[in-house]
């Protein structure tokens, strides 16, 4: 799948969800399917700054993909973050780098959070966009 198809999956999924507090339960069910990060990754070079609570981020390149790992202390961002990497894991770094993100703005997800999680988002597509310069 490209990253606009994903994009335009987790458009059509928050189209469905009637108001922002069924829409935050769904994030936080999508945390708690992210595959578990391997403890040796949750260290202080993997963890994220400028995230109010704690996000460790790892990234690996297999044959010309980039595999993102995650996890967080907090429910909501672990959900945050397992969207990020159900539409950035597994894709070339060129696609990475090159791709707007469409899905944060439609679907409301940077204004209905707080503002320390709204700079923890930032953060994060930040680091993953640094991840894949560095695997370029």
């Amino acid at each position: 799948m490209t990253i606009q198809d994903i994009q335009e999956e987790i458009i059509d999924e928050f189209e469905f969800l009637e108001d922002w507090m069924e829409r935050y339960e769904h994030i936080i069910s999508l945390g708690k399917s992210l595959p578990l990060i391997d403890e040796n990754y949750k260290t202080e070079e993997n963890l994220i700054k400028g995230c109010q609570s704690q996000v460790w981020l790892f990234a690996e390149k297999k044959e010309d993909k980039i595999i993102f790992t995650a996890d967080s202390d907090a429910i909501l961002t672990k959900g945050v973050v397992a969207l990020l990497l159900r539409v950035f894991s597994n894709q070339t770094s060129d696609t990475i780098l090159n791709t707007k993100l469409d899905f944060i703005d439609k679907i409301g997800l940077k204004e209905n959070l707080s503002p320390t999680r709204a700079n923890g988002l930032v953060s994060m597509i930040k680091q993953i966009k640094l991840y894949a310069l560095a695997f370029s």
